[in-house]
């Protein structure tokens, strides 16, 4: 058995349950074990950072703390979210870097009895760990039913291949590790030139216009090359692609159907383990089409119940309708 330190972030208690359903039961059937580090707390996603950035970054070296503190004899962090792995991975960097900024960092967490030491743990992504860990001839060896058929767009996203500061990808533009993860699971894998594309991030509740074209142009070129599903490795990005692609085709007069599922999900599927178990049926864009053209039955997705209203914190956008016009189509109009 395998085991990691594993960050998990906020997205995965929230709009990313597939995700951690999925990595959960792929973990499982891979043997590797994933301690949570107990307290952990938000990464401060994006915008603390470029609001100040010293307790920005103490908020995620406080993580790193802990995890140093429960660690175990294990040295690497995992962390699945994209925007969790690179908040974490740069602040162990920059406190290597700069020394005087790195105590600055410890003067705050002692408020709180803790202490980092730089460069103690391996910050890795999911996919890094399940490539170069566990490998591609492990995976094949697990596989049961080859996704033979189905023509994936792999969807890296901006935040996973730069700043590599270990070495860990092909390219910064063009890696090829997810690609090569689901030819290994049998899919026909698509020459996908946006996989490293932006998906807009939190712009969409900023400036939902601009967010729509960065999401319009990932989808539409899947499309293009008549990809059945694009596959993502982080949370911001699936949310973005999926839960606003109906409001994306409004805003453009579109009619998109893609469905955007989680690496973890296609890996569950080749496993041999029920859809149900991997989160299937979460998703807003229908996945039922692209999965029965492997054989695979999908649950249906469910209406989601009305969320309670918060005082902060990005609101999940509710399926559009038909017909309907979102709050950016009016804006379009003026």
């Amino acid at each position: 058995m395998k085991a990691y330190i594993f960050y998990p972030g906020c997205s995965m208690e929230s709009s990313a349950k597939a995700y951690y359903h999925s990595v959960m039961q792929v973990c499982q059937a891979l043997d590797v074990h994933l301690k949570e580090i107990d307290d952990w707390n938000c990464c401060g996603a994006t915008e603390y950072l470029s609001v100040d950035r010293m307790p920005a970054y103490a908020l995620i070296a406080r993580n790193l703390a802990l995890a140093e503190q429960q660690a175990n004899g294990s040295k690497t962090v995992v962390a699945p979210c994209s925007a969790c792995y690179l908040n974490l991975a740069k602040a162990d960097h920059y406190m290597q870097e700069d020394p005087v900024f790195g105590e600055k960092i410890n003067q705050a967490l002692a408020a709180g009895g803790l202490h980092y030491t730089p460069g103690t743990l391996a910050v890795r992504h999911l996919l890094d760990v399940v490539l170069n860990d566990i490998g591609l001839e492990a995976i094949r060896s697990k596989v049961t039913k080859p996704l033979i058929g189905l023509r994936v767009a792999p969807y890296v996203g901006c935040m996973l291949p730069r700043p590599d500061y270990n070495k860990r990808y092909s390219d910064p533009e063009h890696p090829t590790e997810l690609d090569d993860l689901l030819k290994a699971l049998g899919a026909e894998v698509i020459d996908f030139p946006l996989k490293t594309a932006c998906c807009g991030g939190h712009m969409t509740q900023i400036g939902p216009g601009t967010a729509f074209e960065l999401i319009r142009r990932i989808v539409a070129g899947a499309d293009r090359y008549k990809a059945d599903v694009i596959i993502t490795l982080c949370p911001m990005c699936q949310l973005n692609l999926d839960a606003f692609q109906g409001q994306m085709n409004s805003y453009f007069k579109t009619n998109y159907q893609i469905p955007v599922l989680f690496f973890t999900q296609l890996m569950g599927i080749a496993f041999g383990i029920a859809p149900e178990k991997l989160g299937f049926g979460s998703e807003f864009v229908s996945a039922q089409s692209a999965m029965s053209r492997i054989g695979v039955k999908t649950p249906e997705p469910q209406p989601a119940a009305p969320a309670a209203k918060k005082p902060s914190g990005l609101p999940m956008p509710p399926p559009l309708k038909k017909g309907a016009s979102s709050i950016a189509t009016e804006e379009a109009k003026q």
